[in-house]
Parts: structure tokens; sequence; C-alpha cells
């Protein structure tokens, strides 16, 4: 049995934390080493991309989030159960007041080894103004979504978002030598003729680049996700009369498979919940903005860490993680179809954090 299943089965007769070895690692019940977290740190964003929200969201109070120090609380206790990565997201997490301060304390843990890495899934906005801090910070890399270089489409997707503005973003950041990655969420008579362009562009910019299905989550008013779906097989298809696509070992933290682009020598992933379900390895969990922890990203059952610190403190909060990963499931139930167009999930990707 693992260790987590015994701490989780020591809690359930009613011993406390004080009473269980706290296991050095996270382990679910299907064997996999949970290791990594993502953590949105916000729900708020500069942007109102059409498959990820309504154009006029309604957004938390802040009085419901988690305040910056109990976000790092909530990452310190993750650590201590043997997570190895952490990667901060949103919403767009670059402009929550006072970020920096919690990205600098993360990043001191990488540089003693206490973390193998943090990350930050951004849309670029804020990348001219603090590429030099998150380098400083011990940031090493950072994911941009992006999903066209064509000016006009990328008003159109963002809804309120400048190209300009993210590609000075991206040139910063590969100026301060953070490692960039692109992704891209394929949608279908939008930008699917773009993305051979971009991978050609990117591999000329030195980057990696991600292409991503929608993901049925959240309401986005007028927009309908069965409109906007577009099976990657069908873009890997496409983009082969183009590029000569090899078949990657390479394994990422996340659930991209992964090919060498041999014109460029960079690596193209796929994320494809909807055509190919990854979640046969999937070492990770989330953690909304307000405390909640989604085991996986198409489900909804969650635990409420932050009525978990807010109550019992550290020990409440690491009692809860141990029973919530005992609950983790095998996979996500994400389907697409006319015959099932409403979001398989109600809450929105920008609080649960990509």
């Amino acid at each position: 049995m693992a260790k987590v299943d015994v701490a989780v089965a020591m809690l359930a007769i009613g011993e406390t934390m004080s009473d269980v070895a706290i296991p050095r690692s996270l382990v679910d019940p299907f064997g996999r080493t949970v290791d990594y977290i993502r953590v949105s740190v916000t729900d708020r964003c500069d942007f109102r991309c059409v498959y990820c929200m309504a154009e006029h969201m309604t957004f938390l109070p802040k009085a419901q989030l988690l305040s910056l120090e109990e976000l790092e609380q909530v990452c310190r206790n993750f650590m201590a159960l043997g997570t190895r990565k952490i990667r901060l997201t949103g919403g767009e997490p670059l402009v929550r007041r006072n970020i920096m301060h919690l990205i600098r304390n993360l990043g001191k843990e990488v540089k003693v080894g206490n973390l193998d890495e943090l990350t930050i899934t951004t849309n670029g906005s804020q990348l001219s103004k603090l590429s030099d801090e998150l380098v400083d910070a011990g940031v090493k890399r950072v994911n941009i979504s992006i999903d066209t270089l064509d000016h006009d489409k990328f008003r159109e997707i963002t809804r309120w978002g400048d190209l300009d503005n993210v590609l000075n973003g991206l040139a910063a950041a590969k100026r301060a030598g953070l490692a960039v990655k692109l992704n891209a969420v394929a949608l279908k008579g939008v930008n699917e003729a773009d993305l051979g362009e971009m991978v050609a562009w990117a591999g000329d910019q030195g980057f990696d680049m991600t292409i991503i299905e929608v993901m049925p989550m959240g309401d986005i008013g007028n927009e309908n996700r069965v409109d906007q779906y577009l099976p990657l097989s069908q873009v890997r298809a496409d983009l082969s009369k183009r590029f000569t696509l090899t078949d990657s070992t390479h394994q990422s933290p996340g659930p991209a498979r992964y090919v060498t682009v041999e014109e460029t020598g960079r690596r193209l992933g796929f994320i494809t919940p909807l055509t190919h379900n990854f979640c046969e390895s999937c070492n990770r969990v989330r953690v909304t903005c307000t405390g909640q922890l989604y085991m996986c990203l198409g489900q909804d059952d969650s635990a409420d860490l932050a009525t978990a610190l807010r109550s019992g403190g550290e020990n409440g909060l690491t009692e809860a993680i141990i029973e919530a990963i005992g609950r983790k499931p095998k996979g996500h139930d994400f389907i697409i179809s006319r015959r099932a167009p409403s979001a398989a999930v109600a809450r929105h990707m920008n609080v649960t954090g990509g």
C-alpha cells in the first residue's frame, strides 16, 4: 500500500497528523507520483480569449482569493510532500498586484535546490517590463499563449490583446535568457491556416511550441466550442505536408506528446484532451486562486484547501492534501459534440489555472 494510502486510511479512523508519518511523496490510487502543481494566482486577465471566457466576465471578489502569503504556504506544504515543480498560472498571473513577491520567495527554493523549477504561463503582455525580474527571481522558463501572428486575427481571438505588445514581450524574454515555449490553441476556421507559419517562426526564434485542442470548460457566451473544435490529428497531417515531423521520446512535466521538426530542430508538442486522453502518466494537480484543489482538470471533485489552512493551519492543510490525492481519478471525461455542446465542467480555465 502506498504511503499516502496508509496516511489516508489512518486519518479516516480518527488519527491526527501528529500520529501519522507524513509521506515524503504523494502517490495517487493508480500509483502515479504527484510531484507537480499548477497554481492559479488570479482569475483576472487583461485579454478575453474567445475559447477561455466570455467578453464581459464577472470576476471573483478579491476577498475570495487566497492572499499571496496563503498561496505561498500552500506551495510550501506541497513541497514538503514531494512537489518538485510549480507552475504559476491565471487568468494572467503577472497582472496580480505584488506577484513578484511570491515569485521571488518560491524562486529562492529553486536556487537552493528544494524545487526543480518554477515556471509561469502568461499571455506575454507584461513580459516587456518583467522578464529581467523573473530571471533574477529564479524563473528559467515561461510558456506564452499566442494563437496567431496575424494582427487582426490576434485581436479577434483575444478581443482585447495587442500582438505587438506580446511580440515585444517575447523579445524581452529572449534577451533576458528565459527559455520560451509557445502555446497555441487550434481553432477551426480561425487560425488553422496560421499554425504552419507559427511553427516556422518559432523555429527561427529558437522557441519550442505546443498546439492544444479546445477544452470544454466554462460558459464562453455566444461562442460555441463545437464550432471551434479542430482535432490535432488533422493539424498534424496538414503540418506534415510542409515539415518533417519525427516522433520524439522527450517527456515534459505536462501532457504534451512531442515531435521534432526536422527543418528547424525544435520540439513541437500536441495536447489532445479530446482525441487522445493523456491521463495515464498524469503527475499534476491544480490549485485555484480561491484555494480549491482539483485533482483532475476535467472532473469537478475538489478539496477546500483555503478552509483547511485557515481553520487547521499547516497540519490541517497537509491533512487535506493527503486525503485529496487519495481521491485522484484515473482520468477526465472531456467530450465535445453537437449532442453535448455545453461545457464538460462549469468552471472556467482562468479560475482553474492552465
